[in-house]
């Protein structure tokens, strides 16, 4: 097996939507799958594409993804790197793919200036928390995640009390 680690194109859409599938079918979230060819090709490649990502492939057949996006963390003054996904194929996880992939992710970061790396994980997911702490990712139990979205967040963008 030789896996090769690459900036993902344009091209490579339709085969990241499938994995972002099985990813989402992984979380017990395909019910909140919605993203389109259109929609993640515009974050990646339109006028105001932000989101990059890589792609693991085994003698060019994917076999994971990382998709990741600037951030900025007020407190500490610290720019970053917010590691949305990182997917591997059920039958290629354990052989350091993982690994090799936050590692390039490291390397963009510090080529970019910036300082830290964040993400989230489900707290059900022991496998990714065992991982992560085992390369020294701190934990942070503190903090929540929210959001507004559907409904909510279009009641916020009218205005509306």
């Amino acid at each position: 097996m030789t896996i090769n680690i690459r900036t993902a194109l344009r091209s490579d859409v339709p085969e990241i939507l499938g994995m972002m599938r099985d990813f989402a079918e992984f979380e017990n979230l395909l019910d909140s799958f919605n993203v389109t060819a259109e929609s993640l090709t515009g974050a990646m490649c339109g006028p105001e594409g932000f989101v990059h990502l890589l792609i693991a492939e085994d003698e060019g057949r994917p076999v994971g993804y990382m998709l990741f996006y600037p951030c900025f963390a007020s407190f500490s003054g610290q720019t970053g790197l917010y590691l949305e996904d990182i997917y591997i194929k059920q039958s290629y996880r354990g052989q350091g793919i993982g690994e090799e992939m936050l590692r390039r992710l490291a390397q963009i970061a510090r080529e970019r200036g910036c300082e830290r790396i964040d993400f989230q994980v489900l707290d059900w997911n022991t496998p990714a928390i065992n991982f992560y702490e085992k390369l020294g990712a701190a934990r942070n139990d503190d903090e929540r995640h929210f959001k507004f979205a559907g409904e909510a967040f279009e009641k916020l963008a009218r205005q509306e009390r």
